[in-house]
């Protein structure tokens, strides 16, 4: 990251040959900057003009016209990094939003470094760490429920949640100290049982968010999913089916799967990271090729979140069908039987599949709307709470927010037993500082900075 003394510079739309091109600005000194190589039309200084408001005139250097741009300034604090900004809408050819950029780097600008703009935000109390990271699914989303996810009403609700929690820590952990601090005074009566009520209450909420996990974790991370089945059972049908293309071949022929096929595809509410593996079998006339695949194969099944077993139940229960119930019973994970070729009169009956959390009736060949919709349903059932309201609720999504919340939580149980084992209340101060600290690694206020970094190096150069 540059110092924030530098006035940093970047293209914050994405590459490529379009109508317009957004340049952004920021820093202290970023309207003198661009008074040295912007010119308005009307004659006035860039740096005069009125703010947010686009002002029209010519990119100049060393003479030269470069381009004729829409300008606009946002002085600091009213900006969306908190500092000065500028912002040059210019033609949105690759050279002629490159050379711009160029003039104004050479002006005294700086390169912006990956997520710089929105980390300058966070550094200025613009945005939470929860914001900035929902900003970042939000670039990243690719389905609806995504976008409901990380937009504007969701990371409010998130982040006035948090600041509740944090709010009512803060409140106890000041109330406590008083009364330690000072044994004499006139406080008022904030006896044991009234602090164990509080966090109780601190309790019932920190619980309540972390139930959202699981639903929020499903539709914005994804979750790792496995097809599974022996040879020819219809598992690159289903794959190429729910991915919408050919990717996968598919022929009669047993071993054509010799490597795992990997894709992320939006099934219903959730977000599957799905991978199409090589048959599970057990035979001489396997080569080394597809030996090696099997062997990924139940790597990947001892490793996924949630596996689609399917089978063939046109065909006999045979040896091959064993070994793939073999593989599964030991991954305790949801788990999905997927009764393949429902079309053809079935030989297998749905008892001998026990140990599934669903078992559905397919034809992935012939009932593509049908056999998509089945799965879509069930996956919703397995990783998402129906009374959640996406965009509506206060919901956690990343296994961080997940892990600083979970360590709250812990300190306030422990605070709780404490005061249930008949110890004062400064024997539970220690557990409700740490609770605090936990919630406040949440929102940002005093997390280390190789997160900080982390986070921020996920967004792209110029957001």
């Amino acid at each position: 990251m540059n110092s924030l003394t530098q006035v940093i510079a970047a293209v914050s739309t994405p590459p490529g040959k379009d109508g317009v091109a957004i340049i952004r600005m920021s820093g202290e000194g970023a309207f003198e900057i661009a008074d040295r190589v912007f010119f308005p039309i009307s004659g006035r200084k860039f740096s005069e003009c009125m703010p947010r408001t686009q002002i029209y005139g010519n990119i100049i250097e060393d003479g030269e016209r470069i381009d004729d741009v829409l300008a606009t300034r946002f002085p600091a604090p009213h900006s969306y990094t908190g500092e000065d900004t500028v912002e040059i809408g210019c033609h949105g050819g690759i050279l002629v939003t490159r050379t711009v950029l160029e003039a104004l780097l050479r002006a005294g600008a700086v390169p912006a470094t990956a997520g710089e703009f929105t980390r300058r935000a966070f550094i200025g109390g613009r945005l939470s760490l929860t914001e900035a990271e929902a900003i970042s699914d939000l670039l990243e989303a690719k389905t609806r429920d995504q976008l409901r996810l990380s937009g504007g009403d969701a990371r409010g609700r998130l982040t006035a949640k948090i600041a509740e929690i944090r709010a009512s820590l803060v409140s106890l952990m000041s109330s406590i100290y008083a009364r330690i601090d000072y044994p004499d005074e006139d406080l008022g009566d904030f006896s044991d049982g009234e602090v164990r009520a509080s966090l109780y209450n601190i309790k019932v909420e920190c619980e309540k968010l972390l139930s959202t996990y699981r639903t929020g974790r499903a539709i914005s991370e994804g979750i790792d999913t496995v097809i599974c089945g022996k040879p020819n059972a219809g598992k690159s049908t289903l794959y190429n089916l729910l991915i919408g293309e050919d990717a996968a071949i598919v022929t009669d022929i047993p071993g054509t799967t010799r490597d795992v096929l990997t894709s992320s595809l939006p099934l219903g509410r959730v977000m599957l990271k799905i991978a199409d593996t090589a048959g599970i079998r057990d035979s001489e006339d396997m080569d080394a090729v597809e030996r090696i695949g099997v062997e990924k194969s139940r790597k990947m099944i001892k490793e996924c979140e949630l596996l689609f077993a399917i089978f063939d139940i046109s065909r006999p229960f045979d040896e091959e069908d064993r070994l793939i119930l073999e593989a599964t019973r030991s991954v305790n994970v949801p788990k999905i039987a997927l009764l393949n070729k429902a079309d053809l009169p079935a030989v297998i009956d749905e008892s001998a599949f026990t140990g599934f959390d669903e078992v559905i009736r397919i034809s992935a060949k012939c009932g593509e709307a049908e056999a998509v919709q089945k799965l879509s349903n069930s996956v919703n059932r397995l990783f998402t709470d129906e009374k959640i309201v996406i965009g509506q609720d206060a919901i956690i999504s990343s296994a961080r927010q997940h892990a600083s919340l979970s360590r709250c939580l812990d300190f306030v149980r422990a605070a709780i037993e404490s005061l249930d084992l008949g110890f004062m209340q400064d024997a539970a101060s220690s557990d409700v500082e740490r609770a605090l600290g936990a919630i406040s690694e949440l929102d940002g206020r005093s997390v280390s900075e190789e997160i900080v970094s982390d986070i921020f190096s996920r967004f792209c150069v110029g957001k």
